[in-house]
């Protein structure tokens, strides 16, 4: 484990290269030198997401372009266009002359390239890469204009293209957006930001070859990139996480992000690169994290696999837009709480070396789709308040309360590792993953999937027949109309339950009735079914069920997986979570989120405390503990 000094984002680029071609590293050499007699190792980060004032007026055609056509200035930080060669150039030469400076220095310990990739521009430049991306994807010259004439359904109001030329951006437009060319223009910006990433990452390897590189992804909402693009390209994933909540709902925030990374990593350790000591800034205000929960939440980190605890930012600075984003040293100094629970943690840290490199094993999945959630974005005839980030977290969260660890998979990913497998709002299948999909039930496992499921293919075409397009014989229904709720409607199931914002009129073809409408114009039809196909079970669910609903829902279907808590029976507020070795040892974690101490059967050493545990693990108000596990007859 390490705990950061916070570089990172800190090193403004005009220090750097004060004007273009002239560099200045002495300072830089200073900082590193320092911080190495010190007995810190660096994560090192290039300065590509703030370029400087000169590179803005040398190159004013590499600032970004809103979707309306607007040209952004200089004056924050992410002033660029990723697909301008003049930004292009300049990030390769500032990450090879990095790299050159400081390869061997024994302070570093891994390269951080950019910062929270994401900035999208819908430029000349964008529009040319878009064009070579799309020849690419369906083929240069005549044929692939056809080709892609098909996949975007140009016949519909008069879209059709007979020259590369005549393809653009999907800019802003007079009415609704085209949404096959939408979605693909999604996809491309996020393997252009990853082909820039890929060329600073490739000057640096000619230097330091032997240092592992990566970037720091954001969460928890933040859906410019596909995460499983990037996490083969990088030595290492990492992630920022701010949270959303400071309360109740932030515990939950912390599992889905940590449970994400984990999955992204194909199940390694991974890199917490930012989060808050205390201040966190929200849309509407700032909030701050209690005393003892930046503690607790940074155990949670490393419970569900993360082998770091970084923070952003070292020092508060005394000026500029982030002048009170919260730090590891606060305006106030040292003499403060929050750095003493930073020095309280530091020495945690240390006392848990021995958990780096164990893994967290799940049985549970959610399937986590960057098409599914663009294309519910794009082509908006839902409610505003029905996306595809909030139907996931409610899957996660309902597995999170009933005690159980989750990975989260690709539509095609490798199914069958798990007995049970949920696909919420998965409205964009691919026909490779309705192979996959159909396979996995087949062979015995239990597919859950929600409202909108395989409503379209990856051309963001619909699927006709009903749906689950290209699924009904595996969940033994057809879903025959769409019936969304007004805002704040409530419809009411036979089984005493409710649903909100969606619903559907839809038939079961052998599949069971777990609950039907009991009113309104669907009333007596099916809501919630479950069906047999091959050794497996496939469950339907057409309307979002409540919180409570959600959890006694949940909690049938991952009885009928045979899917058990970490530790079962935990009084709810306790959080269990168990970390595997290699040699065969294993390490729990017991976070209480609640305000009394909390039992839980446990036997080992104690690693925070020291304390030998026999048979029960009590956990103060608030804590954490950290338990070796004595290792079993048999173990290696």
């Amino acid at each position: 484990f390490c705990l950061s000094r916070g570089l990172g984002d800190v090193y403004k680029r005009q220090l750097l290269e004060p004007e273009e071609g002239r560099y200045d590293f002495g300072w830089l050499d200073d900082t590193l030198d320092r911080l190495h007699r010190g007995g810190v190792r660096v994560v090192l980060a290039t300065p590509t997401a703030s370029p400087p004032p000169w590179f803005t007026l040398a190159h004013p055609d590499a600032m970004p372009v809103t979707m309306e056509g607007t040209r952004l200035w200089h004056g924050s930080r992410d002033t660029y266009c990723a697909a301008a060669p003049a930004y292009r150039q300049a990030a390769r030469r500032i990450a090879g002359e990095l790299a050159r400076r400081y390869a061997g220095h024994p302070a570093l310990a891994l390269w951080h390239v950019h910062n929270e990739y994401g900035t999208v521009c819908w430029c000349d430049h964008a529009a040319l890469a878009f064009r070579d991306w799309l020849r690419s994807r369906y083929g240069d010259g005549g044929y692939g204009l056809d080709v892609l004439n098909d996949v975007w359904g140009t016949a519909f109001w008069s879209q059709r293209y007979y020259d590369w030329e005549q393809v653009l951006p999907p800019r802003a437009t007079q009415w609704l957006a085209n949404p096959s060319h939408m979605l693909d223009y999604r996809r491309f910006w996020s393997d252009e930001l990853l082909a820039a990433f890929c060329e600073q990452r490739d000057e640096i390897r000619v230097h330091t070859p032997s240092v592992p590189v990566t970037t720091n992804l954001m969460l928890p909402g933040y859906q410019v990139l596909d995460a499983w693009a990037w996490s083969r390209e990088v030595d290492v994933v990492a992630v920022d996480h701010y949270l959303e909540s400071p309360g109740p709902d932030g515990h939950a925030d912390i599992a889905f992000c940590g449970d994400r990374v984990r999955s992204f990593g194909g199940g390694r350790p991974w890199i917490l690169m930012e989060q808050a000591t205390s201040l966190i800034y929200q849309p509407d205000g700032i909030l701050a994290k209690e005393p003892g929960r930046m503690f607790r939440d940074s155990l949670a980190y490393l419970a569900r696999g993360s082998d770091s605890v970084l923070f952003f930012q070292w020092r508060a600075s005394p000026a500029g837009a982030e002048m009170y984003h919260s730090a590891m040293v606060p305006h106030a100094g040292p003499d403060s709480r929050v750095f003493r629970e930073v020095t309280e943690l530091g020495r945690a840290v240390e006392r848990l070396a021995e958990v780096a490199g164990s893994t967290v094993r799940a049985e549970a999945a959610v399937v986590w789709d960057a098409d599914s959630w663009w294309a519910l974005e794009n082509h908006r005839f839902t409610s505003a308040d029905l996306t595809y980030l909030d139907e996931v977290r409610a899957c996660h969260a309902a597995l999170w309360r009933s005690g159980v660890v989750s990975d989260f998979v690709r539509q095609a990913g490798d199914l069958p590792a798990y007995r049970l497998v949920l696909a919420p709002a998965l409205c964009l299948v691919s026909d490779e993953g309705i192979d996959v999909l159909r396979e996995y039930v087949a062979g015995g496992g239990h597919l859950v999937m929600s409202f909108l499921g395989g409503m379209l293919d990856s051309r963001h075409h619909a699927r006709l027949g009903g749906t689950p397009g290209g699924l009904r014989d595996v969940f033994g229904i057809r879903v025959e109309e769409f019936c969304p709720l007004p805002t704040g409607s409530i419809v009411h199931l036979s089984n005493g339950d409710d649903g909100t914002m969606w619903s559907e009129r839809l038939r079961a073809d052998g599949a069971e009735v777990v609950a039907s409408y009991a009113g309104g114009p669907l009333a007596g039809l099916p809501a919630i079914t479950r069906n047999s196909f091959g050794e497996g079970e496939a469950w339907y669910v057409s309307t979002r069920l409540g919180e409570r609903a959600h959890d006694r829902f949940i909690a049938g279907v991952l009885a009928a997986a045979g899917v058990l808590p970490v530790v079962p029976g935990v009084t709810p507020g306790l959080e269990a979570l168990r970390r595997h070795g290699d040699d065969g040892r294993s390490w729990l974690f017991v976070l209480n989120h609640t305000a009394v101490r909390g039992l839980v059967p446990a036997s080992g050493r104690e690693l925070l405390s020291g304390r030998r545990v026999t048979g029960l693990v009590d956990v103060a108000p608030g804590k954490v503990a950290v338990v070796r596990e004595e290792m079993q007859p048999g173990a290696s």
